[in-house]
């Protein structure tokens, strides 16, 4: 899966992303290897938070997919 992030330059030096996908998921590096790393990083603890599970009728079905 590939997914796009927004790289900006931080005032006070270094890197800092947001993932315009994901709202609310952003992180920051002193150097773009550490941002990049970091921004994984973010990404997966954005996708791995539990929700709660959505409600349904008995015409639909909730399933579970990796991506």
């Amino acid at each position: 899966m590939k997914i796009k992030i927004v790289v900006h330059e931080a005032e006070e030096g270094g890197y800092w992303a947001e993932v315009p996908a994901i709202p609310g998921c952003a992180t920051e590096g002193e150097t773009m290897d550490d941002l990049l790393k970091n921004v994984h990083e973010a990404i997966e603890g954005c996708l791995s938070v539990d929700i709660e599970t959505p409600t349904h009728t008995q015409t639909e079905k909730v399933i579970e997919i990796q991506v």
